[in-house]
């Protein structure tokens, strides 16, 4: 293993990049000997960029902001780390930043075949009404594997980050066909209640991936199995 470790990491839709904190202690008392250096982004809207006007923006222009942050950030030869939805700006940054990047790794991350949504996707197994309750589906969704105290801590932070609406459900346009021979890894969640398993191997086909893993953990496996989590991304460097 090298003795520079660098790390980007990527939220997913209604949350920011606080949702890597576990993780990334996790990441570091595991390497008290390396060089490890882990960036957790806030895309337009969400973390230290709340209240910004993101209702134009595109997945394009998403995947753009991130990757001219990521090559700005000073971080060499990156792992980057995406979560949920973060699925479906990955591949576009691969197209604007080739070789940049040492490798992708997806968690759990959505990848909608092209010609359907974010949403048409989740509502075959989601309700999205305005009529549904918030806690409630956010609960079952990521909530699955924690106990009280840090489901209640958990669901206190969302509901003030918000991914562009355009971007998160309703693009369409999905291209996959260019990540042959990007080096990226699929972590599945073995008790995800946001994505089923099978939707997670489905997924993991359509990124290409070379390698698969696995961790018994529900939606939020940076949260609940932060230590797991971290001993997966060392060994994907």
């Amino acid at each position: 293993m090298p003795n520079s470790l660098n790390f980007a990491f990527l939220h997913g839709g209604g949350q920011a990049g606080w949702v890597w904190d576990e993780t990334i202690a996790a990441l570091k008392a595991q390497s008290p000997n390396q060089d490890l250096r882990a960036i957790a982004f806030d895309l337009p809207g969400c973390g230290r960029k709340r209240g910004q006007d993101i209702s134009h923006l595109t997945v394009r222009q998403v995947a753009q902001h991130f990757a001219a942050e990521l090559s700005a950030s000073g971080l060499t030869d990156p792992v980057l780390v995406g979560h949920s939805n973060a699925g479906t700006i990955m591949p576009t940054v691969a197209e604007l930043l080739p070789g940049r990047v040492r490798r992708y790794v997806y968690v759990s991350c959505i990848a909608p075949p092209p010609g359907q949504s974010t949403r048409t996707v989740m509502s075959a197994r989601h309700e999205w009404t305005a009529a549904a309750d918030p806690d409630s589906r956010w609960r079952t969704m990521f909530c699955n594997d924690m106990d009280e105290p840090q489901a209640a801590a958990f669901l206190a932070k969302l509901g003030h980050d918000r991914w562009p609406t355009l971007a998160a459900l309703e693009e369409t346009d999905w291209r996959y066909d260019h990540l042959t021979g990007v080096a990226a890894t699929y972590v599945l969640c073995l008790r995800d209640q946001a994505l089923p398993v099978a939707w997670q191997e489905a997924f993991a086909a359509r990124f290409q991936v070379q390698r698969r893993t696995y961790i018994d953990a529900g939606h939020q496996v940076m949260n609940t199995r932060p230590q797991a989590l971290a001993e997966v991304l060392r060994h994907e460097v």
